[in-house]
């Protein structure tokens, strides 16, 4: 396990050399040559500067200057750098690097270029003005967090039937505040290989996605959603770029042992489960690189937060994370550090799903500064446990040890679910059709995706859906297949039931504030008849303390008992089997009920309901 401070400081880009002529800037009277790798915006053109340390000569071409290499030769600087300041280079230019190296000649898209024509097009001169005004969102408490993870090309495609963006996302906000959530969670963005893809194969990390909308409209789309009330957590590829069409392969020439060049590692340490592309994380260029990259979402596009993909391997080498990168572990605290110093609000989420306490440790504790971590501990026992086809398999010791786990003492370091994009693809489906394949919208389905859903908007942890698990959506996650949207009428229940939920999660109504809170007690383990019962609270007391009961088996209960922890009457908040969320469903569940004086599991009371087969109650007092 990775210990210990690995701190890598330092920016690349702050103080560039002042010993090179400053030509047509002198003439100008521009002093201090500007700070900066890729486009610069002055107020008298376009500068550029790129990372080529092996190049022989390198120019800008573009369609400013025909696309002729002698126009706009660039000037070495003494670290690897090149710059050159092209005065009528103008916003939505075309253009690439020219490189030479020996005897070679080719042509390169900006590593740091803001848009792209598409993945394997020309570089544009991208415009930074935005209008921001009125954009003063302010992120929920981490505790207070619900996050729905959705990908743009597939929730809400175009009239055309072409990959959705940012716009046609935004078409669906009303659905997403109706719902409650007030986080989303957006797969990559980055400019990726044609226009269908997950997005965790980026060719371009600085660039957009073009098939999205673009660097103007992702903007628009953050304020937008602000406005809305959802915070932006975005999903961003550190641990591999590409594998296809990366420019910055071989960027200026060198290699070593035939593998990527400059941005790579060039031994054993490239080779990933997606190809040989590993950045270098020990070479400075490359790490402020990558820091630049995370810091420019947060001060350029405002998003709330940035997920990474499987941190297993940008701190290990292989899945067994025995062969460590040091490096990388050290690169991630900076990235984390600085986020943190510049927004503190902003959350930082590692997929790395091998229950590493350290990834959600400080720093100076010799952590990786993540503030939460996916929970492999929550999702996989408790799929396992919904998706068993007999009840005798359900063993309610994993549902018990999911509700406990958390990471450093801390439940909100862990993300709870039970769908996310891998756990319903790669040979995984969603839950009811993990529960039937055939008939993912019987009884059985519907009952017991309902517990999922219940399970994770009950436990200590951040809850996160994944998009339509909120109307059953079933079969399996493809980036070529639309959400089906007949399904959020057909089920239109089901998401009053999520609805409801997360109001509750949320405490909206003032009296489950126990659900926002760090504290659990499982008081209620019957596993013979397969039925759980937990106190959730922050503080305790009436309007803090919720109880809720779950029963995991096609069981009919006319009197179950439980405990419960303070006397009088406690109201019932919820119940799954209501016909107003399935017209499949009971309505049988007991509704308040009067606490009985006398101590049963742990308990200062008894509490006696009626328990359907299947189905989750909650329980409060009144303030």
């Amino acid at each position: 396990m990775l210990k210990g401070r690995h701190l890598f400081e330092g920016s690349f880009l702050s103080q560039p050399p002042q010993n090179q002529n400053m030509n047509a800037l002198d003439q100008l009277g521009i002093q201090t040559r500007p700070a900066g790798v890729g486009p610069i915006h002055l107020d008298q053109g376009i500068a550029f500067r790129v990372w080529a340390p092996n190049a022989d000569a390198v120019s800008v071409v573009g369609s400013f200057n025909d696309w002729d290499g002698d126009v706009n030769p660039m000037e070495r600087e003494d670290n690897g750098h090149w710059f050159a300041w092209v005065e009528n280079a103008e916003m939505g230019a075309e253009y690439k690097y020219r490189i030479r190296n020996g005897e070679n000649t080719f042509d390169r898209i900006d590593p740091r270029v803001r848009a792209v024509t598409n993945s394997v097009g020309v570089g544009l001169v991208h415009d930074p003005e935005f209008d921001w005004d009125g954009d003063d969102f302010q992120m929920p408490h981490w505790n207070e967090l619900v996050i729905y993870e959705a990908h743009l090309g597939t929730f809400n495609r175009s009239e055309e039937d072409q990959p959705g963006g940012f716009a046609t996302f935004s078409q669906r906000f009303d659905h997403l505040k109706k719902l409650g959530i007030n986080a989303i969670q957006i797969m990559p963005v980055a400019e990726f290989a044609g226009d269908y893809s997950w997005g965790y194969n980026p060719a371009h990390i600085y660039a957009v996605e073009s098939a999205y909308g673009g660097p103007a409209a992702f903007k628009q789309f953050v304020k937008d959603a602000h406005a809305a009330g959802f915070a932006v957590i975005l999903d961003v590829v550190y641990n591999h770029f590409g594998p296809s069409d990366l420019d910055i392969w071989q960027f200026d020439g060198w290699s070593e042992n035939g593998k990527g060049g400059i941005y790579f590692y060039n031994d054993y340490r490239s080779t990933t489960p997606w190809g040989e592309t590993r950045p270098d994380y020990g070479r400075g260029e490359v790490r402020s690189y990558l820091r630049d990259n995370a810091m420019m979402w947060l001060q350029d596009y405002h998003v709330d937060g940035l997920r990474y993909d499987m941190t297993l391997y940008i701190r290990s080498i292989d899945a067994s994370g025995e062969h460590e990168i040091p490096e990388g572990w050290g690169l991630t605290q900076w990235i984390n550090r600085e986020i943190s110093n510049f927004k503190p609000s902003a959350i930082t989420i590692a997929e790395d799903l091998q229950n590493n306490a350290y990834l959600t440790k400080s720093d100076i504790e010799g952590g990786a500064g993540f503030a939460t971590q996916w929970d492999a501990s929550f999702v996989h026992p408790v799929r396992d446990v919904i998706i068993q086809s007999d009840d005798a398999g359900r063993d309610m010791n994993k549902i018990r040890d999911a509700l406990y786990h958390c990471y450093n003492g801390d439940p909100f370091q862990r993300v709870i679910y039970t769908e996310s994009h891998d756990e319903v693809a790669n040979g995984k489906s969603r839950v009811p059709s993990e529960v039937d394949e055939a008939a993912p919208d019987n009884w059985y389905a519907q009952k017991r995706a309902t517990l999922g859903l219940a399970l994770t908007m009950t436990a200590p942890g951040i809850p996160m859906l994944f998009q339509g698990q909120e109307f059953l959506e079933d079969g399996w996650f493809q980036d070529v297949d639309e959400l089906d949207w007949e399904k959020a009428d057909e089920h239109s229940g089901i998401i009053k039931l999520t609805s409801k939920l997360i109001q509750l999660r949320l405490n909206r109504d003032g009296n489950t504030r126990g659900m926002i809170g760090r504290h659990i007690d499982v008081f209620h383990l019957n596993h013979h008849d397969k039925v759980v019962a937990f106190r959730r609270w922050c503080d305790g007391g009436a309007g803090d303390d919720c109880v809720v009961i779950i029963n995991f088996a096609n069981q009919h209960y006319e009197q179950y008992d439980f405990g419960l922890p303070a006397a009088g009457k406690w109201i019932r908040r919820f119940s799954s089997d209501r016909k107003i969320y399935s017209v499949d469903f009971g309505g049988n569940a007991s509704g308040d009920i009067d606490a009985i004086d006398e101590p049963h599991d742990g308990q200062a009371c008894r509490g006696r309901i009626e328990l359907p087969p299947y189905t989750a109650l909650i329980y409060s007092q009144t303030r």
